[in-house]
């Protein structure tokens, strides 16, 4: 499976800032010492041009960015301490989901090693995060006609608001995202399909919540392409998730997510989402777990993942 990572994926940020940077890092490297990335299949992205991100970021919005010229609230509602590494770093990751979307209609899967950037609106960013990954690279694959319509299954603890904005009145882009109901953000934005989930849900309800709406969002879709936004802040004792998933139920999560996806014959992206666990590494190691599952599924199910030429149209 290619994989897309750069290591400037990782910037310094102050002490004690709650975001947990080094997880790229250490999830990169873990990936490598399992083996479950070839380091041959690892591609590098450059930095998104601007022309790729004004398909869906207002331009003044670029501009203030590219400028350093955010205002102080603008800064605090994002959440990070605004620097030109943060915006190359934005821009990389960026192009990395592109990477890994271009790959994955070629191969039927691949991944980011970061992304899944969807509290960031047309016009501002949110809640960590700057640009809408997922957003940009639907837009420039519809923009070179590689696909026509997309899915996103966003499963990170928080309401994927920016994302659900961006495509508010496009129906050919269906959002599932399944999350928190009292969790972040406090205004939901309204997704194609939200299940709002209360707080403590454990294992055998919310997968039971999953396979109901994930079975009716590939029905509804009718797309070309799937983005799994794999958020890890629903296992219990996550500084901000208030779910109650054990380890072994993320995994299940991931399992099924990656087998009904590929069994519906759809080319996957895995991007990271959030995670905020007690400790660096250990977010990373949870971000392990859909790659090991990804892994296992391809080789019980080789059938599930032979290569698509058939959704590759030449336009990269």
């Amino acid at each position: 499976m290619r994989v897309s990572f750069h290591p400037d994926y990782h910037i310094g940020l102050p002490s004690p800032h709650p975001f947990p940077m080094g997880k790229y890092a250490l999830l990169y490297a873990h990936l490598l010492r399992a083996g479950l990335v070839d380091p041959a299949c690892v591609e590098e992205p450059i930095e998104a041009p601007l022309a790729m991100l004004s398909r869906v970021h207002a331009s003044d919005y670029l501009d203030r960015c590219a400028r350093g010229e955010l205002s102080a609230k603008e800064i605090r509602v994002l959440g990070l301490p605004w620097s030109a590494r943060l915006w190359r770093r934005s821009r990389l990751a960026v192009y990395g989901t592109y990477l890994a979307a271009c790959n994955a209609l070629k191969d039927s899967i691949s991944a980011n090693l970061a992304g899944g950037t969807h509290h960031a609106f047309a016009d501002h960013g949110e809640g960590f995060c700057v640009l809408n990954d997922v957003a940009v690279t639907i837009r420039e694959l519809q923009s070179r006609q590689a696909i026509t319509r997309a899915l996103i299954v966003d499963l990170d603890v928080h309401q994927g608001n920016g994302t659900a904005a961006i495509f508010a009145e496009d129906n050919s882009v269906f959002t599932l995202s399944i999350h928190g109901a009292r969790n972040y953000p406090a205004v939901k934005a309204r997704s194609s399909l939200d299940v709002n989930l209360p707080d403590g849900t454990a294992d055998v309800p919310y997968l039971a919540a999953l396979e109901d709406a994930l079975t009716q969002a590939i029905q509804q879709a009718a797309a070309d392409i799937v983005f799994y936004i794999a958020g890890v802040d629903v296992v219990v004792g996550d500084r901000y998730g208030r779910l109650g998933l054990t380890v072994d139920g993320l995994r299940q999560r991931d399992a099924y997510v990656i087998k009904a996806i590929r069994s519906a014959g759809l080319p996957l992206v895995i991007v990271l989402g959030g995670g905020y666990s007690p400790s660096t590494l250990q977010t990373a190691q949870l971000h392990a777990i859909v790659f090991e599952e990804a892994v296992a599924s391809i080789i019980k199910h080789p059938e599930h993942f032979a290569s698509h030429r058939s959704f590759y149209r030449g336009v990269f």
